[in-house]
């Protein structure tokens, strides 16, 4: 069983930057981490994932060059960095683990076999 909670969500401008953070704790953290984001009406959409090591980082045309996500796994911790926001960024910003390796597997929510609870990252603009 593996636990995630995410944290560092909140109102911010359109422009501005924030950072979230994904504790993980049970069993292991050493799987592919995914951040994903749902807004009011709309299916849940896949933001970037980060392969156990670290070492290969996947995302979403609509945040490429915006956002960054890194992990640090003496921390149990993943972390999704996001600066130039746009008011369409709003949403419930979730992180999820995976057991799968190939990162062909990481853009769909099915793909991923815990999740945190969701943190809201709103933009005004």
């Amino acid at each position: 069983q593996v636990q995630l909670v995410e944290s560092g969500g909140g109102l911010v401008q359109a422009g501005g930057s924030l950072g979230l953070s994904c504790a993980a704790s049970g069993r292991t953290f050493s799987r592919a981490m995914g951040w994903f984001r749902q807004a009011p009406g709309k299916e849940r959409e896949f933001v970037a994932a980060i392969s156990r090591s670290g070492g290969n980082t996947y995302y979403a045309d609509s945040v490429k060059g915006r956002f960054t996500i890194s992990r640090d796994n003496a921390k149990n911790t993943v972390y999704l960095q996001m600066n130039s926001l746009k008011p369409e960024d709003t949403a419930v910003y979730y992180c999820a683990a995976t057991q799968r390796i190939s990162g062909n597997y990481y853009y769909q929510p099915r793909s991923y076999d815990y999740w945190g609870q969701g943190t809201q990252v709103t933009v005004s603009s």
